[in-house]
Formats: structure tokens, sequence, C-alpha cells
């Protein structure tokens, strides 16, 4: 991977994994490489050096052992060419510095930074793991699942570091280390990192003078537009590379190539960036959506900061918890007629047709048989549909659960398609071809045996017939076969039959069967607003009467929060989803409105939240003792003030409408009405 200004071609840091690189122990090159020999001098007693792991424009980076505490450390030298001009010494200490006061989870932690004789460096954790570069190459594109929590956890140390002043200028999937023990990403070198608030800073560019003002740091494929430029970059920009890098991780693809480092970084300033679900990566819809929103040209578009990225992302991780028992057995066993008590009545019924034809004959043997096979499955839906009501769950439940596990099935599927064999679609598309022919054959064929007669022609066309059928039934199951090693062809079929009218009919008759029998409570995909809603009511229902009327009507509040809360992320994705189909157009000044709209959305949705949250907290520190009913009236009367403040967000609604042309419908539905 071609590398930019300081950041010249580089290995990975900080690993146990680096075969590659000499051991000085068995390689007399490593041995009489004289900056090795002397570094280690001075270090001696203190340090040992064990090899080489990578070294870039500014700085050599050793695997080392720390003698009083017996550790590995990765130690980052600045090369002593380098380290004799005061610019250059000043700026590597300075940065080295303000890295090292850096403690997160999830960034490579610096111990100290240090001058021994002519030698200036810093000494790291040493991390045994692999760079996500090295992931991806070794194993192809994480899963979504996979991805969406590692994305998270480098939001978050770039948060932490942003909120300290610190923007890494330099995110990539080289500098993102993958623990091999926990799979924890840690975010590694911040060797070139700026203040955030510094317009310039002094920097080597190649063979550059030390005295060049402007600072274009970086590494072209996941550098944003702005630090293309040598503009001034802020925590946005980190924001641009960490979606440049989500695109290869997630897709094995970098979302900008060229054939030099000047191509590529033009393709950055001027190329709009592909979209993963044009790059054919199974990702979730918000997922490819946020990956978007990071890689628009315009900073003002992209998230507004690492956090706020970083909450969208646990929101997606809280959409893909694992299913209720009751709607995995649905969505995998239950919801489909593969069970023993379908084949039993499918035997029946053919044992009852086969019965009323000796009697009958065969005319009404075939009329129970195709009465059976209209009546067996509608008898199954009811059931099916009767028995999941009497768990708590409604049809609108299994969307998100086909969803879910079609998402699973496509994750699983990428992998296996990945160490697959290569000659799989070429026999998929004989069977597909076989089966069109032979099927063609027999339906042009059987009129013809008909109007033959009971000759002997007919007699060949019959046998000619039943061998077509069979290479027909041979060809389109093996062809059904291979096409679900490809993709889940059940679950696609049996997520039309229920979401689709089956479903609805089945349902129906179920409730009407069921009566007034009110339904179980059923742990399911609930939004946020709607579990903390709940919970509240229940804290408030069990109070003493006299507190529940000292506080007012609480449980209408805690509904005109929930509807509040709803309409907002509904108004949000519908503001997302129109700016991402709108592409390039977004960026124009004539989205600015929509833009802020669904900014300021988002920031009144995590406030209504919020105060769900407290109500409800408030709730339980008045059953513990620990809030007076006063203080609880406090909290109560600000979540109804908000609640007024949210009328003014949706009062522009039909303005942004009518700029996206959107239906009158999608704006009604999207209404606040009192509760």
């Amino acid at each position: 991977m071609r590398q930019f200004g300081d950041a010249a071609e580089q290995r990975p840091v900080y690993l146990a994994i680096a075969h590659s690189i000499p051991d000085p122990m068995t390689d007399p090159q490593q041995r009489i490489d004289p900056l090795f020999i002397a570094f280690q001098s001075a270090l001696a007693g203190r340090y040992s050096i064990d090899r080489e792991l990578g070294r870039g424009g500014m700085g050599v980076v050793y695997l080392a052992r720390e003698v009083q505490l017996d550790r590995f450390v990765a130690i980052k030298l600045l090369p002593p060419e380098l380290s004799v001009r005061p610019a250059l010494r000043e700026r590597f200490l300075r940065e080295a510095q303000l890295a090292a006061k850096l403690s997160h989870p999830n960034i490579i932690p610096i111990h100290s930074v240090e001058q021994t004789d002519d030698f200036v460096y810093f000494i790291m954790a040493y991390v045994d793991g692999e760079t996500l570069a090295q992931r991806v190459q070794s194993r192809g594109p994480l899963s979504a699942g996979d991805g969406i929590r590692m994305l998270r956890e480098v939001a978050w140390a770039l948060g932490y570091a942003h909120g300290q002043g610190l923007v890494h200028r330099d995110v990539k999937p080289d500098n993102i280390l993958i623990e091999a023990a926990t799979g924890r990403a840690l975010v590694a070198d911040f060797g070139i990192a700026a203040i955030a608030d510094e317009a310039t800073a002094e920097s080597v560019i190649g063979t550059h003078s030390a005295n060049e003002a402007h600072s274009v740091c970086g590494t072209p494929e996941f550098m944003s537009p702005e630090q293309a430029l040598g503009e001034h970059v802020d925590a946005r920009s980190d924001l641009y590379s960490l979606g440049a890098t989500a695109f290869y991780a997630l897709s094995g693809r970098l979302p900008f190539e060229g054939t030099s480092a000047a191509q590529t970084l033009a393709r950055q300033v001027t190329s709009a960036a592909p979209s993963l679900t044009v790059a054919g990566s199974h990702v979730p819809r918000k997922l490819a959506q946020l990956v978007d929103r990071c890689l628009a040209k315009d900073p003002g578009s992209r998230p507004a900061n690492a956090q706020s990225l970083a909450d969208e992302l646990g929101l997606a991780i809280e959409k893909r918890r694992e299913l209720p028992a009751a709607l995995r057995a649905f969505v995998k066993r239950s919801g489909r007629m593969d069970g023993g008590g379908t084949l039993v009545s499918l035997m029946g019924a053919l044992v009852t047709s086969v019965a009323v034809s000796a009697v009958a004959g065969p005319a009404a043997g075939v009329g129970v048989l195709a009465v059976s096979a209209g009546v067996i499955p509608v008898a199954f839906g009811i059931i099916a549909a009767r028995r999941l009501l009497n768990l708590g769950f409604t049809q609108d439940d299994l969307r998100p659960a086909f969803r879910a596990e079609q998402e699973s099935s496509r994750e699983e599927r990428s992998v296996q398609a990945r160490g697959g064999f290569s000659w799989r679609s070429l026999v998929e598309g004989t069977f597909k071809r076989a089966a069109r022919v032979s099927a063609s054959a027999a339906a042009v064929l059987i009129p013809i045996a008909f109007i033959a007669g009971s000759s002997r022609r007919s007699a060949l066309i019959g046998s000619v017939i039943v061998a077509a059928l069979c290479v027909a039934a041979f060809s389109t199951f093996g062809y059904l076969v291979l096409m679900q090693l490809r993709r889940d062809v059940d679950i696609e079929f049996w997520s039309a039959v229920w979401t689709g009218r089956f479903g609805n009919g089945a349902f129906a008759i179920a409730r009407k069967l069921r009566g007034a029998k009110p339904m179980a409570p059923a742990m399911t995909h609930r939004a946020t607003e709607l579990s903390l809603g709940i919970a509240a009511e229940g804290l408030f229902e069990s109070l003493p009467k006299a507190e529940r009327e000292a506080l007012g009507d609480v449980p209408g509040l805690l509904q005109r929060l929930q509807h509040d809360a709803n309409a907002l992320r509904t108004r949000r994705n519908a503001l997302q989803d129109a700016l991402t189909q709108a592409g390039a157009l977004a960026e124009h000044d004539q989205y600015a409105p929509v833009r802020e709209e669904r900014d300021e959305v988002q920031t009144r949705l995590r406030e209504t939240v919020g105060a769900l949250e407290t109500t409800r907290l408030g709730l339980l520190r008045l059953h513990a003792g620990s809030m007076t009913l006063e203080g609880l009236t406090t909290h109560v009367g600000m979540a109804a003030e908000m609640t007024s403040h949210l009328d003014r967000l949706f009062a522009a609604q039909k303005e942004v409408n009518e700029l996206l042309r959107l239906p009158k419908s999608f704006g009604n539905t999207l209404e606040l009405t009192p509760v």
C-alpha cells in the first residue's frame, strides 16, 4: 500500500506477527546494522532489542524487552539523521508527549518519551495480534457484526483523542490493531498527529526541506479531501479516513485507487465515493449509509463527531442483538412446513385420495388431493400464527426476525463463498440451463402425446416426456442445492410467505379464533424509548397512591415522550435515506436545510430518550429512597418542558418535504399528535 509524506511504506508495528522482519539473533545483516548496534548500546541494561519491526519517514520501530519489568515493548526511534534537526526533534518529542497523555482502552499506550545520548525515542505497549489490513488480506472482509464492533471501538478512541485536542491524521487499516486474545481494536501511531486547532505544522514530505510551512501527511487511499489539499484539518478529517477504512474492511476494496499517489489524491478530492451497496458488500443498509456519510466530501455532511458516530453504531448493534428463542424457533423451524406433522398430513391426504379414487373414481381422488393440498398449508399457517400469538408475538415481530436471520445467513455464506470452489457457479449454471431445456421440452411434447393417441409414437413420446421430466427434476434439485450454498433460498421463501398475504390472512384468522384473550408479554425487538417507557410506567404504578397523585400525569408524559422519540427516529431515518438517494447532489447547498434538520433531529432524539432515561432513573431512586418527591417532580417538569420544544422542529417539516418533493402521506405519518 502506497504511503505519502512522512508515512512511508511501513510494516505493521507492535505485533507478534512480523515473521518477514530479520531476526538480529540469526540474521548477519541485521547484526551489523550500525544504527541497531549503536541504539542497543545506548539502551543496554534497560532494554534488550529483539528485532526491527518496521520503519517510516518519521521513525524506526523495534521490538524489545524491558529488562526491569521483563516484558515486551515497542520502541519508536527518531532516526539520528533527523534528530539532529532541532525543528524535527522538537516536533517528534512534542507529538510523542501529547500522545503519551492519551489513556484509553482502544489506544496503544505510550509508556514514556525519552532521550539517551543522541537518540530520541518513545516506549509503547506491545500488542499480540494483527493489523486490520492483515486481517482482511488473510481472511477476507469483516462480517457486518465484527465490522460494526471494530468501527465503534475505533470511533471511541478517536472521540477521546479529539477531546484531548489531537487529530490522528493517518487513520488506516495498518494503524488499527486487532488484539488476538480479545478481538479488541486499538488505534496506533499518533506519530503524525497534530494539535486540532493548529492550522499548519512543520513537516517533511519526501526530500523536501524542513522549513516547508504547510503539512500534507498521511496515506493517499485514506486521506480526506481537505487533507489532500493541504488545508486545515479537524476531527472530521479522521472520520473520513475511518469511513475509507470501513469501506476497505467491509468490502476488501479501496474506495479510491490510482496508478500514482497524485492520481489517488486527485480522486479523493474530485470523485464521489462509491457506496458499499454498489461494491456488492452484504452489510445492513444503515451501516452502509453511515459509511457513506463518513465519506462525504463536505466535512459538514459527515457525522458531527466521533462520539455521535459511535452512538449510531451502537444503535446498529442494538438492532442486531440476538433474537428471542420463540422467534428464532419460528424463523428456522416452526414457521416452515418441513416438520413431521406436515409430512404425516400429506401422507394422510395421499392415502385418502387413493381410497376415494378406488371408491368414487380417479376424478374424485384427484379432487380430494387438490383440496388437501390447499387446506393443509392454510391450517398449518393458522396453527403456527396462533401459537406465536399465544407467546406474545405478532406478525410485525416477524419482519425484523426474518431480516436478522437473512443478514446472518448472508454473512455466513459470504465466508463460505471466499473459501468455496471456483467451479460452483459453472455447475450451478449448467443445472439451471438443463432444467429449463428439459422442462420446456416436456411442456412441448405433452400436448403432442395427447394428439397422437395410443399409437407406438405416443408411447415413445411418453417415454421422452418422462425422461425429460426426470432430467428437469434432477437439474432443478441440483440447482437449488448449489444456490442454497450461495444464498438462503429457504429463508427468503418463508420470509415472503409470512410477511406477505399468506401471513396477513393466517394471523387475522388466528386472532379471531383467540377472541379477546390477552396476549402474553414478549421480550422482542423494542425501540429504546418503548422499553424505557414500559419500565418507567411500571415503576410509577407501583408507587403509593399519594405519591402518584403528587407527581401528576406521569404516564401521559411518558407516552408523549415515547411518541415524540418514535416520530423523531422515523424522521431522522427518512431524511438520511433522502440524502443517501441524492448521492453526490446531497453535498450541494440546496440540500443544506435537509442536512441541518437531520442533525437537529438526531440531537432532539438523543435528548428525548435521555429525558425518558432520567425519569426512569428518578423513579428507581424514589423507590430506593435516594431521591425526594420534590426532586423527581423537577425532573418530570423538565421532561414536560422538553416536549413543547419539539413543535418548532416539526413546523419546518412541510417545507423540507416540498424541497424533496415527497408525497403528502410521508409527512402525515411523521406528524406529532397529542397523546
